[in-house]
Parts: structure tokens; C-alpha cells; sequence
């Protein structure tokens, strides 16, 4: 089925608007998609009988969909239910000459909508595949795909990337220039990465099966 292609920002609507910190605020969908891209791990927040509950679970996308992934026995993944979806990377900490001044550099996307159970034994398996793939490119054609029994232990979530919104913040202390700069006090940035390690082998495996290629190439590279 065709479809028109998407804007490159996002509608405003009363959730998505930027309150506070306005100038950290974006409604570009490119950066929304490359926050999305750079994790693979977003928090769900839904409310449970009365409640708020907060979960965390693994994701993967499309240029329309974000699908995440649950258990059946998970309460807070009912599906055509109002949710709300985070995804955050901490870049740095941002210290500066006061407390007061102090932040962090990071890149947050927040996704709001009304989650859709997936049932389309298809679309499931689409799902699970974004998912895996977005994990670690490659392991859904090296692994097995679930059966019947596992699909159907499994729940997917569908939800739009059509109300979302994203906020970033780079750069140094901001009291450079102000009555704190003459205390003589050290202030900068001190940066986060996060790499992949060498790959630990199960202690089940028999000898000779040897790290694929697809796995082995991400060791010591960037994460996020």
C-alpha cells in the first residue's frame, strides 16, 4: 500500500510543545530517528489499575512504527492503551564552578500515543525482527525464529512515532561568563562512552563454534 511520505518535523500538539528549556527542544524527526538509533533499550510509561508504572524493554522501528517488545504475563504491555515512551543517552556531565550550574549532556526522545497490541501473525514477526536486528544487525538470520509456541507467549506493541518530541543539550558549564568565574574553581565536561566488551562465550558451547562475524566486529566499538 503506498504511502505519502513523512515530514521532516513532527506536528506540535499540547504534549509535544517545549515548556522548559526550550532552546534544548527539537521537532526534527531525522534527530528523533537518530536518538531512537543510537539504543536499543526505552522506558515504557503506562498506568496499571490507578497507577503509574514504568518498564523498561527493548526496541526497534520503522520510519512510522516503534514496536516494543513483553512478555503475556506483563500487565503494563495490554495494548490500545495511552502510553508514554522515553529514550535517553547520557553523554557527559556537565560540571560546573557551582552546584546550582551543574547538568548533563544527553539526547532524549519521548514518544506519546495509544499503544496497539499486534496481532497480524506477519506483523509480529516483522516486529521481532526490528527488534533483533536494531539489538544486533545480523542475529535474525543467524538465530532461530520463534515458533508458534514462543510467538504466542510473546507479546508486540505497536505505536505511532507521529506525536514525539526530542531534547538535546551539548556544550559547557554555562557560568563562563558570570560572578563564579573568578572563584578559581575547575569546570568542563567529563564525557561518557560506553563500548562493546569482547564477546563471552556460553559455558555450554561446545568447542569450535567460533564468535560470528557479525558479533566479533562490534567489540570495542561505541555504544550509542
Amino acid at each position: 500500500m503506498h504511502q505519502e511520505p513523512l515530514p521532516d518535523r513532527l506536528p506540535v500538539t499540547d504534549r509535544t510543545r517545549h515548556r522548559r528549556l526550550r532552546e534544548q527542544g527539537s521537532l526534527e524527526r531525522p534527530q528523533l530517528e537518530a536518538v531512537l538509533d543510537a539504543g536499543f533499550v526505552c522506558h515504557l510509561g503506562v498506568v496499571v489499575d490507578g497507577r503509574p508504572v514504568v518498564v523498561p524493554t527493548v526496541y526497534g522501528r520503522d520510519a512510522r512504527t516503534l514496536y516494543l517488545h513483553g512478555s503475556v504475563a506483563g500487565r503494563s504491555l495490554a495494548g490500545d492503551t495511552p502510553v508514554c515512551v522515553t529514550a535517553t543517552h547520557v553523554d557527559a556531565l556537565v560540571l560546573a564552578r557551582s552546584v546550582f550550574e551543574h547538568g548533563v549532556n544527553y539526547r532524549s526522545a519521548m514518544i506519546h500515543g495509544t499503544a496497539r497490541k499486534v496481532i497480524d501473525a506477519d506483523e509480529k514477526l516483522e516486529g521481532l525482527r526490528r527488534i533483533t536486528e536494531h539489538a544486533t544487525p545480523g542475529q535474525w538470520s543467524y538465530a532461530r525464529r520463534p515458533s508458534r509456541k514462543e510467538l504466542a507467549a510473546t507479546t508486540l506493541l505497536a505505536l505511532s512515532l507521529e506525536e514525539a518530541s526530542v531534547k538535546i543539550r551539548t556544550g559547557a558549564p554555562e557560568d563562563g561568563d558570570g560572578p563564579d568565574a573568578a572563584l578559581g574553581l575547575w569546570a568542563g565536561v567529563l564525557p561518557l562512552t560506553t563500548l562493546w566488551g569482547t564477546p563471552e562465550p556460553d559455558p555450554a558451547l561446545p568447542p569450535g563454534i567460533a564468535v560470528p562475524e557479525h558479533i566479533a566486529r562490534r567489540a570495542g566499538t561505541r555504544h550509542g
